[in-house]
């Protein structure tokens, strides 16, 4: 069996044996999988047992190390935290999150960390519109988790076969933020520290990740063809491993994902990287480990330090594609005494290739924007230290405590909020001004200059490759005439001269735009961002909020009505087998009904009076459960007008009607009004 079948029948016996009905291994009742990035343009999957990544077991209905979201291009199978060294001069000992599924055969363990009972992934945003929202959030969007290595048994009395803990406790916090300049790479902050009686030495910490760039809308995730595609490299001056497709879904998966080292607390002599072929015990430099000596050794790399690349590698055998998975790790560290602790980041990075070479090569062109993303995530952790000594120089000691305080990055102006009403092939949107009073932590100015109004072409959702991000196009901008930085067009076209406020929602919204001509039943997406000046003394342009944190889903069509000169109809009408916006399969179809009350009874006849399907329909219940919008609009967000209704033409009975003609009526609850009609279905 290929490696997938081999990882379900081993790996995921340990870590999700519950979802396949088997005894488990672990005390999978306190394992939380459930945590996954969604602020940015990354879904990445968090666990608390040292994890991450779910090696597909949870797709498609969640993201493994997607990018960009919605894309259903993944990057990864999983990969975990490794920590290495020796007790008391008795050793090595390597306690693993993860390995691969080569290792797992022999080893019969893959996840080596425990947590608490009654443990579960925290999470917490520094967004004062989240309901995640607290002061104590370091970004957009954290992760909060807590494991040790300490227990040799689990809940049920168990072994962790072959595990030597060290005796280490681990804090493991995520962070995610959705600025544009940011919203490509997720930091994984880990503190380690020694709760045994005994001392650490020659201690290595890393991350071991089987990754795999694969575009699953074109190949399932399933077999082993599906692995061995991937090309690899590392770059020693930014310490960030990566990996490309190099010869699977070319063409369909133009990205990278990297694994980048940031920084520790405490002196190491060097940045390792190594990497392996899945099941090879042959070749010495590329032989899968399958003990904690061997683990050990891949700690220490084949590329680290003075000695570069050891072992006669040749870094250009590594972009050919293969089954492999990459390991980057600081070490070693001093001693870790009782009680002692330390911090290590790193990141987890992703990029669109640059340039217009072949999709399956990797040259410094194509790494041009990894590179510019790695730098970005860099910033991130080097907070005030902005030239990244370690040390807190000149005017870099923003918060005046005499303390390098990370994660401070350049801040656009905050997102608008957004209120879109979609209408008869119309949609009307509305923004409140809160973006107007906001300072950046950098400049700490009020630097706001305008806004830009984004939306999507009817379609664009249908594609192989959802990229939303890139699929929304600028339709308006507006700004401040008191300066050139961008058109001077002023705000008259779109300021109301008082707030429009809503039903149920306190937002005072002082802007209005209004876009026509659009096709009722097509979903669009639009957005409303905030750009600012720019801040040429920090030598930073101007920045933009993020299109993707205040995008909704629209579908324009007719408001609910209970007139009684207004008919009730069908559209498409007649419906032919395979609208435009249909998907390749039976239950992606869809039809419309329009005009009906705000809520009502539709009932579908054949001729012969047989009822085929009965619907209820109000205004928050448009048909958005059917299919089709699972599969086109993944979180199931989509504004709808309300007086229309979406059928994926599945009778009660679960099963497609036939072509045909078809009666139906509308029964108006309020007052008990019936409207009738008909419609036509050709297959």
């Amino acid at each position: 069996m290929k490696k997938l079948l081999l990882f379900f029948a081993i790996t995921f016996q340990l870590v999700f044996a519950q979802q396949f009905d088997q005894k488990p291994f672990l005390k999978i009742q306190d394992d939380d999988n459930s945590k996954f990035t969604n602020i940015g343009n990354v879904g990445f999957t968090v666990t608390n047992f040292g994890m991450y990544g779910h090696g597909f077991s949870l797709w498609p209905e969640q993201p493994n190390a997607e990018y960009p979201l919605g894309s259903g291009i993944e990057h990864m199978f999983d990969g975990g935290l490794w920590i290495g060294g020796f007790v008391n001069n008795v050793g090595p000992f390597v306690t693993t999150g993860a390995v691969d599924a080569a290792s797992v055969s022999i080893r019969g363990s893959a996840v080596e960390y425990t947590n608490k009972p009654g443990s579960r992934i925290i999470e917490r945003s520094s967004l004062l519109d989240s309901q995640f929202f607290s002061p104590d959030a370091v970004s957009h969007q954290d992760f909060v988790a807590e494991y040790s290595d300490t227990n040799t048994t689990l809940d049920n009395g168990e072994p962790i076969q072959d595990h030597n803990p060290l005796g280490v406790a681990v804090r493991q916090e995520t962070y995610a933020w959705n600025f544009p300049f940011a919203d490509f790479f997720v930091i994984y902050n880990y503190w380690i520290k020694n709760v045994s009686d005994k001392r650490i030495d020659s201690l290595y910490i890393g991350l071991w990740t089987d990754t795999v760039v694969r575009n699953t809308n074109i190949t399932s995730p399933r077999g082993g063809e599906f692995f061995n595609k991937g090309g690899n490299g590392f770059n020693d001056s930014l310490y960030i491993a990566y990996e490309f497709d190099a010869a699977g879904d070319i063409g369909f998966t133009d990205s990278y994902i990297g694994v980048q080292f940031l920084g520790a607390s405490k002196n190491y002599n060097n940045v390792n990287f190594t990497s392996w072929q899945f099941r090879n015990t042959d070749d010495p430099n590329y032989f899968a480990p399958q003990n904690d000596i061997q683990r050990f050794f891949k700690l220490q790399g084949f590329f680290g330090g003075s000695n570069k690349w050891n072992n006669g590698i040749n870094p250009g055998a590594l972009k050919a594609p293969s089954n492999r998975s990459i390991l980057i790790s600081a070490g070693d560290f001093d001693s870790l005494q009782p009680g002692d602790s330390l911090n290590i980041t790193f990141a987890f990075v992703f990029a669109k290739k640059a340039g217009f070479d072949s999709p399956a090569l990797d040259t410094e062109l194509q790494k041009e924007n990894l590179y510019k993303n790695a730098g970005w995530a860099l910033r991130a952790y080097n907070g005030e230290d902005r030239n990244g000594n370690g040390i807190l120089d000149e005017g870099e000691d923003l918060n005046s405590d005499g303390e390098i305080t990370r994660y401070i990055l350049p801040a656009p102006p905050q997102s608008p909020r957004v209120k879109i009403v979609p209408e008869n092939q119309k949609v009307t949107i509305y923004w409140d001004r809160r973006a107007e009073n906001s300072i950046d932590p950098i400049s700490a100015q009020k630097d706001f200059e305008g806004y830009r109004i984004y939306r999507t072409n009817a379609g664009y959702d249908l594609t192989e490759s959802i990229d939303l991000l890139n699929s929304l196009v600028k339709v308006a901008e507006f700004d401040s005439v008191e300066n050139d930085v961008s058109y001077n067009a002023g705000f008259d076209f779109v300021r109301l001269a008082e707030p429009v406020t809503f039903p149920n929602d306190e937002t005072q919204y002082w802007y209005k735009f209004e876009i026509d001509n659009l096709l009722n039943g097509w979903q669009y997406t639009y957005s409303v961002t905030a750009f600012d000046r720019g801040d040429p003394e920090n030598n930073l342009g101007s920045l933009e909020s993020s299109r993707l944190a205040g995008a909704i889903r629209v579908l324009p069509g007719t408001a609910p009505t209970s007139e009684e000169s207004v008919e009730v109809g069908v559209y498409p009408n007649p419906y032919y087998g395979n609208a435009y916006w249909d998907g390749p399969a039976e239950r992606l179809r869809k039809i419309y009904f329009y005009n009906l009350p705000a809520e009502c009874e539709i009932t579908i006849y054949t001729l012969s009076g047989d009822i085929v399907k009965r619907i209820y329909h109000d205004q928050q219940s448009n048909g958005a459960n059917i299919r089709w919008f699972e599969t086109y609009a993944r979180d199931a967000q989509q504004k709808m007008s309300g007086g229309e209704h979406a059928w994926d033409l599945i009778s009660d009975n679960d099963q497609a009607i036939a072509t045909g003609l078809y009666l139906f009526s509308v029964k108006d609850v309020s007052n008990g009004n019936i409207k009738t009609g008909k419609f036509l279905v050709i297959k």
